[in-house]
Protein backbone atom coordinates (compact mmCIF):
# COMPACT_ATOMS: atom_id res chain seq x y z
CA UNK A 1 0.00 0.00 0.00
CA UNK A 2 1.38 3.30 -0.61
CA UNK A 3 1.67 6.37 2.13
CA UNK A 4 -1.03 8.08 0.36
CA UNK A 5 -3.58 5.58 0.51
CA UNK A 6 -2.79 4.78 3.98
CA UNK A 7 -3.57 8.55 4.99
CA UNK A 8 -6.59 8.07 2.74
CA UNK A 9 -7.87 5.42 5.46
CA UNK A 10 -7.07 8.12 7.97
CA UNK A 11 -5.72 5.20 10.35
CA UNK A 12 -4.71 5.57 13.68
CA UNK A 13 -4.55 2.19 15.67
CA UNK A 14 -4.69 3.64 19.12
CA UNK A 15 -8.65 4.22 18.70
CA UNK A 16 -10.97 1.69 19.72
CA UNK A 17 -14.70 1.94 18.71
CA UNK A 18 -17.16 2.27 20.73
CA UNK A 19 -17.88 -0.71 23.76
CA UNK A 20 -21.43 -0.91 21.77
CA UNK A 21 -19.82 -1.97 18.84
CA UNK A 22 -18.41 -5.57 19.22
CA UNK A 23 -17.79 -8.64 21.63
CA UNK A 24 -14.63 -8.75 23.94
CA UNK A 25 -12.17 -11.75 23.20
CA UNK A 26 -9.79 -12.64 25.65
CA UNK A 27 -7.62 -15.51 24.42
CA UNK A 28 -5.24 -18.10 26.43
CA UNK A 29 -2.08 -16.09 26.05
CA UNK A 30 -3.91 -13.11 27.87
CA UNK A 31 -4.19 -11.48 24.52
CA UNK A 32 -7.91 -9.18 24.02
CA UNK A 33 -9.47 -7.49 21.83
CA UNK A 34 -12.95 -6.75 20.23
CA UNK A 35 -15.11 -8.56 17.46
CA UNK A 36 -16.86 -5.86 15.95
CA UNK A 37 -20.13 -6.93 15.34
CA UNK A 38 -22.76 -5.58 12.88
CA UNK A 39 -26.40 -7.93 12.59
CA UNK A 40 -29.83 -7.73 11.33
CA UNK A 41 -32.69 -8.51 13.03
CA UNK A 42 -33.14 -12.23 10.94
CA UNK A 43 -29.93 -12.63 9.84
CA UNK A 44 -29.58 -15.39 6.91
CA UNK A 45 -25.73 -16.31 7.05
CA UNK A 46 -22.59 -15.13 9.44
CA UNK A 47 -19.13 -14.10 8.28
CA UNK A 48 -16.36 -13.41 9.81
CA UNK A 49 -14.09 -11.04 8.02
CA UNK A 50 -10.39 -10.68 8.20
CA UNK A 51 -8.85 -6.98 7.84
CA UNK A 52 -5.96 -6.52 5.31
CA UNK A 53 -2.39 -6.34 6.61
CA UNK A 54 -2.08 -3.43 8.93
CA UNK A 55 -5.85 -2.62 9.05
CA UNK A 56 -7.79 -2.28 11.97
CA UNK A 57 -10.99 -3.36 12.04
CA UNK A 58 -13.04 -0.57 12.23
CA UNK A 59 -12.41 0.39 8.89
CA UNK A 60 -14.74 -2.26 7.58
CA UNK A 61 -17.39 -0.80 9.49
CA UNK A 62 -19.54 0.53 6.10
CA UNK A 63 -18.60 -2.93 4.72
CA UNK A 64 -20.19 -4.95 7.57
CA UNK A 65 -22.94 -2.40 7.37
CA UNK A 66 -23.44 -3.01 4.02
CA UNK A 67 -23.65 -6.63 4.41
CA UNK A 68 -25.89 -6.36 7.11
CA UNK A 69 -28.33 -4.40 4.83
CA UNK A 70 -28.40 -7.89 2.87
CA UNK A 71 -29.08 -10.25 5.50
CA UNK A 72 -25.72 -10.47 7.03
CA UNK A 73 -24.28 -10.72 10.48
CA UNK A 74 -20.79 -9.45 10.30
CA UNK A 75 -18.09 -10.08 12.66
CA UNK A 76 -14.91 -8.27 12.06
CA UNK A 77 -11.72 -9.79 13.64
CA UNK A 78 -8.80 -7.36 14.93
CA UNK A 79 -5.33 -8.91 14.06
CA UNK A 80 -3.30 -8.78 17.15
CA UNK A 81 -1.27 -5.81 17.06
CA UNK A 82 -3.65 -3.52 15.75
CA UNK A 83 -7.04 -1.36 16.77
CA UNK A 84 -9.01 -2.79 19.65
CA UNK A 85 -5.98 -5.23 20.35
CA UNK A 86 -4.30 -5.15 23.72
CA UNK A 87 -1.06 -5.74 22.23
CA UNK A 88 1.52 -3.78 20.41
CA UNK A 89 4.42 -5.77 17.90
CA UNK A 90 8.09 -4.34 19.50
CA UNK A 91 11.25 -5.60 20.24
CA UNK A 92 10.03 -7.40 23.06
CA UNK A 93 6.33 -8.27 21.59
CA UNK A 94 6.55 -10.97 18.86
CA UNK A 95 4.13 -13.10 16.96
CA UNK A 96 3.77 -14.49 13.21
CA UNK A 97 1.05 -16.69 11.51
CA UNK A 98 0.86 -19.44 14.54
CA UNK A 99 -0.67 -17.13 16.71
CA UNK A 100 -3.04 -15.53 14.46
CA UNK A 101 -4.07 -18.45 12.98
CA UNK A 102 -4.31 -21.05 16.15
CA UNK A 103 -4.58 -18.61 18.62
CA UNK A 104 -6.45 -15.47 17.95
CA UNK A 105 -8.86 -17.26 15.01
CA UNK A 106 -10.41 -20.09 16.83
CA UNK A 107 -11.36 -17.38 19.88
CA UNK A 108 -13.31 -15.23 17.34
CA UNK A 109 -14.24 -18.57 15.65
CA UNK A 110 -15.97 -19.62 19.19
CA UNK A 111 -17.34 -16.26 19.83
CA UNK A 112 -19.67 -16.04 17.00
CA UNK A 113 -20.63 -19.81 17.61
CA UNK A 114 -22.01 -18.43 20.64
CA UNK A 115 -23.65 -15.89 19.46
CA UNK A 116 -25.18 -17.06 16.41
CA UNK A 117 -25.29 -21.06 16.54
CA UNK A 118 -26.83 -22.01 14.23
CA UNK A 119 -26.69 -19.66 11.23
CA UNK A 120 -24.66 -21.23 7.97
CA UNK A 121 -21.17 -19.63 8.15
CA UNK A 122 -18.60 -17.68 5.61
CA UNK A 123 -15.32 -16.67 6.48
CA UNK A 124 -13.49 -14.21 4.11
CA UNK A 125 -11.06 -10.79 4.47
CA UNK A 126 -9.38 -8.75 2.25
CA UNK A 127 -5.91 -9.19 1.30
CA UNK A 128 -3.71 -10.99 3.53
CA UNK A 129 -7.33 -11.59 5.50
CA UNK A 130 -8.30 -13.58 2.40
CA UNK A 131 -5.62 -15.71 2.33
CA UNK A 132 -5.31 -16.29 6.30
CA UNK A 133 -9.13 -17.15 6.19
CA UNK A 134 -8.33 -20.25 3.47
CA UNK A 135 -5.34 -21.17 5.56
CA UNK A 136 -8.08 -21.23 8.89
CA UNK A 137 -10.35 -23.50 7.20
CA UNK A 138 -7.44 -25.82 6.12
CA UNK A 139 -6.66 -26.15 9.70
CA UNK A 140 -10.28 -26.30 11.10
CA UNK A 141 -12.78 -27.34 8.56
CA UNK A 142 -16.04 -26.49 10.50
CA UNK A 143 -15.19 -23.29 10.45
CA UNK A 144 -17.55 -22.33 8.08
CA UNK A 145 -19.38 -23.62 4.33
CA UNK A 146 -18.15 -20.58 2.18
CA UNK A 147 -14.71 -18.82 1.63
CA UNK A 148 -15.06 -14.74 0.05
CA UNK A 149 -11.94 -13.61 -1.17
CA UNK A 150 -11.76 -9.79 -1.79
CA UNK A 151 -8.89 -8.37 -3.31
CA UNK A 152 -6.47 -11.00 -3.23
CA UNK A 153 -4.07 -13.72 -4.02
CA UNK A 154 -1.21 -15.28 -3.16
CA UNK A 155 2.25 -13.36 -2.94
CA UNK A 156 4.26 -15.18 -4.48
CA UNK A 157 6.85 -13.12 -7.10
CA UNK A 158 6.19 -15.07 -9.50
CA UNK A 159 2.71 -15.53 -9.83
CA UNK A 160 2.55 -11.48 -10.81
CA UNK A 161 2.72 -10.14 -14.39
CA UNK A 162 5.55 -8.09 -15.41
CA UNK A 163 8.33 -6.25 -15.25
CA UNK A 164 7.11 -5.38 -11.56
CA UNK A 165 7.60 -8.86 -10.20
CA UNK A 166 10.92 -8.78 -10.30
CA UNK A 167 10.83 -6.20 -7.83
CA UNK A 168 8.68 -8.02 -5.12
CA UNK A 169 12.36 -10.11 -3.76
CA UNK A 170 13.79 -7.27 -2.79
CA UNK A 171 10.65 -6.42 -0.87
CA UNK A 172 10.82 -9.84 0.80
CA UNK A 173 13.91 -9.67 1.43
CA UNK A 174 14.25 -6.20 2.76
CA UNK A 175 10.65 -5.98 4.81
CA UNK A 176 11.50 -8.04 7.23
CA UNK A 177 14.86 -7.01 7.66
CA UNK A 178 13.89 -3.48 8.75
CA UNK A 179 11.37 -4.89 10.81
CA UNK A 180 14.03 -7.28 12.45
CA UNK A 181 16.19 -3.84 12.66
CA UNK A 182 13.77 -1.94 14.52
CA UNK A 183 12.28 -4.74 16.24
CA UNK A 184 9.10 -4.22 14.41
CA UNK A 185 8.11 -3.25 11.00
CA UNK A 186 7.60 0.33 10.47
CA UNK A 187 4.94 0.58 8.40
CA UNK A 188 3.96 4.37 8.33
CA UNK A 189 7.39 5.58 7.87
CA UNK A 190 8.24 2.68 4.87
CA UNK A 191 4.21 3.54 3.43
CA UNK A 192 3.43 -0.39 3.66
CA UNK A 193 1.06 -1.96 6.15
CA UNK A 194 1.12 -0.60 9.61
CA UNK A 195 3.51 -1.36 13.10
CA UNK A 196 3.71 -4.98 11.73
CA UNK A 197 5.23 -7.71 13.92
CA UNK A 198 8.62 -9.46 12.74
CA UNK A 199 7.09 -12.82 12.90
CA UNK A 200 4.20 -11.72 10.48
CA UNK A 201 6.35 -10.27 8.35
CA UNK A 202 8.83 -13.36 8.11
CA UNK A 203 6.15 -15.69 7.67
CA UNK A 204 4.60 -13.32 4.64
CA UNK A 205 7.58 -13.21 2.78
CA UNK A 206 8.32 -16.92 2.99
CA UNK A 207 5.30 -17.50 0.76
CA UNK A 208 6.39 -14.59 -1.56
CA UNK A 209 9.27 -15.94 -2.15
CA UNK A 210 8.53 -19.68 -2.46
CA UNK A 211 4.94 -19.81 -2.78
CA UNK A 212 3.95 -22.16 0.41
CA UNK A 213 1.99 -20.93 3.31
CA UNK A 214 3.69 -21.74 6.04
CA UNK A 215 3.97 -20.54 9.79
CA UNK A 216 7.01 -20.69 12.36
CA UNK A 217 6.42 -23.24 15.00
CA UNK A 218 3.22 -24.67 13.32
CA UNK A 219 3.07 -28.33 13.45
CA UNK A 220 0.77 -28.41 10.72
CA UNK A 221 1.42 -28.72 7.07
CA UNK A 222 -0.68 -25.57 5.60
CA UNK A 223 0.18 -26.55 1.87
CA UNK A 224 -1.00 -29.76 2.73
CA UNK A 225 -3.75 -29.01 4.73
CA UNK A 226 -4.98 -26.12 1.84
CA UNK A 227 -5.47 -29.27 -0.77
CA UNK A 228 -8.34 -30.57 1.62
CA UNK A 229 -10.10 -27.00 1.62
CA UNK A 230 -13.67 -27.90 -0.28
CA UNK A 231 -16.27 -25.27 -0.12
CA UNK A 232 -18.12 -22.55 -2.16
CA UNK A 233 -16.05 -19.62 -3.00
CA UNK A 234 -16.87 -16.22 -4.01
CA UNK A 235 -13.72 -14.13 -5.00
CA UNK A 236 -13.66 -10.44 -6.14
CA UNK A 237 -10.99 -8.74 -7.57
CA UNK A 238 -10.73 -4.41 -9.18
CA UNK A 239 -9.77 -3.87 -12.37
CA UNK A 240 -6.74 -1.61 -11.46
CA UNK A 241 -5.52 -3.36 -8.35
CA UNK A 242 -1.83 -4.31 -9.06
CA UNK A 243 -1.68 -5.89 -5.55
CA UNK A 244 -3.75 -8.29 -6.65
CA UNK A 245 -4.10 -9.16 -9.94
CA UNK A 246 -5.82 -12.32 -11.53
CA UNK A 247 -2.68 -14.29 -11.81
CA UNK A 248 -2.24 -14.78 -7.66
CA UNK A 249 -5.58 -15.45 -7.53
CA UNK A 250 -5.14 -18.76 -9.53
CA UNK A 251 -2.25 -19.39 -7.59
CA UNK A 252 -4.34 -19.35 -4.26
CA UNK A 253 -7.17 -20.90 -5.54
CA UNK A 254 -5.08 -23.45 -7.37
CA UNK A 255 -4.15 -25.00 -3.86
CA UNK A 256 -7.73 -25.66 -3.24
CA UNK A 257 -10.16 -27.82 -4.06
CA UNK A 258 -13.07 -25.32 -4.12
CA UNK A 259 -16.79 -27.21 -4.40
CA UNK A 260 -17.36 -24.49 -7.08
CA UNK A 261 -16.26 -20.41 -8.05
CA UNK A 262 -17.81 -17.19 -8.57
CA UNK A 263 -14.99 -14.74 -9.65
CA UNK A 264 -15.51 -11.23 -10.74
CA UNK A 265 -13.65 -7.90 -11.43
CA UNK A 266 -15.25 -4.75 -10.40
CA UNK A 267 -13.84 -1.69 -12.29
CA UNK A 268 -14.29 2.08 -11.33
CA UNK A 269 -17.78 2.73 -12.76
CA UNK A 270 -19.09 -0.39 -10.99
CA UNK A 271 -17.35 0.40 -7.77
CA UNK A 272 -18.12 4.23 -7.88
CA UNK A 273 -14.69 5.22 -6.57
CA UNK A 274 -11.53 3.90 -7.94
CA UNK A 275 -10.72 0.12 -8.65
CA UNK A 276 -7.67 -0.14 -6.56
CA UNK A 277 -6.99 -2.38 -3.73
CA UNK A 278 -7.91 0.13 -0.77
CA UNK A 279 -10.79 2.53 -2.01
CA UNK A 280 -13.57 -0.02 -2.04
CA UNK A 281 -13.37 0.37 1.73
CA UNK A 282 -15.45 3.41 1.88
CA UNK A 283 -17.42 2.56 -0.90
CA UNK A 284 -18.58 -0.95 -0.46
CA UNK A 285 -21.62 -1.05 -1.91
CA UNK A 286 -21.03 -2.87 -5.21
CA UNK A 287 -18.85 -5.27 -3.26
CA UNK A 288 -21.00 -6.37 -0.58
CA UNK A 289 -23.77 -6.82 -3.56
CA UNK A 290 -21.59 -8.92 -5.49
CA UNK A 291 -20.84 -10.91 -2.71
CA UNK A 292 -24.27 -11.25 -0.95
CA UNK A 293 -25.67 -12.15 -4.55
CA UNK A 294 -24.04 -15.51 -4.04
CA UNK A 295 -26.17 -16.68 -1.23
CA UNK A 296 -29.62 -16.28 -3.25
CA UNK A 297 -30.62 -19.42 -4.64
CA UNK A 298 -30.62 -19.81 -8.72
CA UNK A 299 -33.67 -19.16 -10.13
Amino acid sequence: MTAAEDRDRGRDDRESPAEDDGLPVVVADGHGFRLLLRAPAAPVASLLWLPALGVAARHYLPFAEALTARGVAVFVHEWRGHGSSTLRAGRDSDWGYRALLQTDLPASVAAIRACVPRLPAIVGGHSLGAQLAACLLALRPDTAQRLWIVASGAPYWRAFPGPRAWLLPLAYRFLPWAADVRGALPGRTLGFGGNEARGVMRDWARTGLSGRYAGAGMDRDLEAALADVRVDMDALLFADDWLAPRSSLDWLLAKMRPTAVRCGILDADRLGTRADHFAWMKRPDAVAAALAAGLQPAA
